[in-house]
Formats: structure tokens, sequence, C-alpha cells
């Protein structure tokens, strides 16, 4: 079996030699290429050599923005069965889409269960979201994308970052907390929903588009707006009409309480399997996918996927 490893040697908590065993963990069951990325986007070209090659199975070891660059690098030309399954090791500082699927949340005890299915012949086809906008390519998300106040978060904690700061829960905490009461625009929403044949959902502060439950971590503590959002199903979005802080504070603690249901409250927006959602914004409006900050943006539409890419798990 053909099989390319693409690892990120900037991920938060890889190191070479985490990444030497893990070649070897392979070697006795796959014929493994190495291949490291040295830009951003690169993960996207390699995995998608590795589809045009026919390469059996893609091993992202990284973090999610790894992931989410391999994931638009195999489905560059859209969904089929022909295409490599994807295998992953979570090695960055959130690995959002390795423990919603389930895998244990280190490189070792991921490749010891991805070894496990790949002897077994386990794999799951999970569905996908997708966000276009004017002027650029669809592109695929695995978990969540965000319009408005978090994709706002991921943009000062990227600049952080930048400045050399280790991404932690506590940087995305700290930032969240000062960009909240200094940052945003609590005061003017700009957002409107639109559905197809529905009428539109105005005065949105934030939108979270959800292809699966949690939404993200705060460390060990997933963060869930909407708790139904699974891979099998079509979107879910969770928007607020008000960022008034006793509103804030009641979401945000429903958010971090385990519960089956979604979030209650009259600022509150939820909608449950959803094939396409529009976000339409009054101006230029932070962005982004699977925590990568994209820019910002007047109109995105975002469509479900089903059964999109084949998971060894």
């Amino acid at each position: 079996m053909r099989a390319m490893l693409i690892a990120n040697p900037k991920a938060t908590s890889t190191s070479r030699r985490a990444r030497d065993i893990l070649v070897r963990a392979f070697t006795g069951d796959l014929d493994l290429v190495l291949a490291e990325t040295g830009h951003r986007g690169h993960a996207t070209e390699l995995a998608r050599q590795a589809a045009v090659e026919g390469y059996d199975v893609v091993v992202a070891l990284g973090g999610d923005g790894t992931v989410n660059e391999t994931v638009n690098g195999l489905l560059a030309d859209g969904p089929s069965p022909d295409l490599p399954a994807l295998a992953v090791l979570p090695c960055g500082s959130a690995n959002v889409f390795a423990r919603a699927l389930g895998l244990p949340d280190d490189p070792i005890g991921a490749t010891r269960s991805v070894l496990e299915a790949l002897r077994a012949g386990r794999y799951r086809s999970v569905g996908l979201g997708t966000a276009s906008h004017p002027g650029a390519p669809e592109r695929y998300f695995t978990f969540c994308a965000g319009v408005g106040l978090d994709a706002e978060v991921v943009r000062e904690v990227e600049r952080r970052r930048e400045a050399g700061l280790r991404a932690d829960p506590s940087l995305y905490v700290r930032t969240a907390i000062r960009h909240f009461f200094s940052g945003t625009d609590r005061r003017h929403p700009a957002l409107t929903l639109e559905q197809p044949g529905r009428p539109p959902k105005s005065g949105l502060f934030l939108a979270f588009i959800s292809n699966t439950s949690p939404w993200t971590f705060m460390g060990r503590v997933p963060v869930n707006p909407s708790p139904k959002a699974n891979f099998a199903r079509g979107l879910d979005v969770f928007g607020m009409r008000s960022l008034e802080v006793g509103a804030t504070l009641g979401a945000l603690t429903q958010m971090l309480t385990p519960r089956a249901h979604p979030i209650q409250g009259r600022h509150v927006l939820n909608l449950h399997d959803e094939a396409e959602v529009t976000v339409r914004a009054a101006r230029p409006v932070a962005f982004q996918l699977d925590g990568d900050y994209l820019g910002e943006q007047q109109v995105v539409t975002f469509r479900s996927v089903p059964k999109a890419i084949r998971i060894v798990i």
C-alpha cells in the first residue's frame, strides 16, 4: 500500500524525533514517502500530487491547518471513490478534526489507532463543508467556519504567533477577551443569513458554521454552540443578534456546558442540517475556515458535501 506522509515541521507539538518514530512505525505496513511542508499551501500541493499519482493513503501529520490543506489538495478535482484515503495524526495546538473523529489527541496514540484501522481495512466516509466567495475558488473545511468575532480573534492570534507567541488555549482566551471589549464592533450588526427559498435573517453580529460537534476546544473542554452537528448531516449554524455582555456570557456558559440541545436565548439563532447558507455582510467582515484566517469578505456561501472523503479510522 503506497502512502504519502505530509508533515508540518512547524506544527506546535511536532519534533523531528517524533516524526522519525512515526515513520518507523508505518514502515512495516506501508510503502511510505515522507514529504515535509515548506510554505503555506504546500500541503495542498503535495496532497494533490498524491491524488494524481494514485497513492492509496495520505497521512496528515500536523494541526488543523495542515489537515485542511491536505483535504483541499485531495479534493482539488472534487470527491471521488478513487481518491486516496486520509489518515490524521494530530500535532497542532487544538486538533479539533482529529478529536471529533475520536482519535487520541497525540501523534503516538493516533498512530496506533491508524495502524490498527489500516490492518483491519477500516474506513469511514465523512461529509465536509465548502465555502465560496467572489473572486476565489471553492474551499473545503472539515469542522467549522466563522464570520465575524471568532474570525477576528483568529486573525489577532495569527498576528501574535507571527510575533513569536505560542498558540496555546490561554493565548486564544486572552485575545478573545481583549478583542471583545476593545476590538470588535458590538453596536452595529453587519450580517444577514440567507437560505434558498426562505426569508433572510438579519441583524447578526457573528455566525459559526459547524460541520461537526464540538465547534472547538478550550484545552480539554469542548466549546459546543451546535451540539447536534455531525459529519453525517448538513451544516449547523449558530448566530448572535446581540454582543451585550450579559447575552454573550449566557451563550458562552451554555457552550461550555455538556448538553444535547442547541443554545437557548432571545438573541440566538440556530439552524440544523442545512444544505446551503449564505452570509452577507454590510461591510467587509473577517472570515475563517478550520481556524485559518482568510481575510475580509462581504458574501460567503457555505454548502454541505455528504460523504466527501474516506478517513482511516
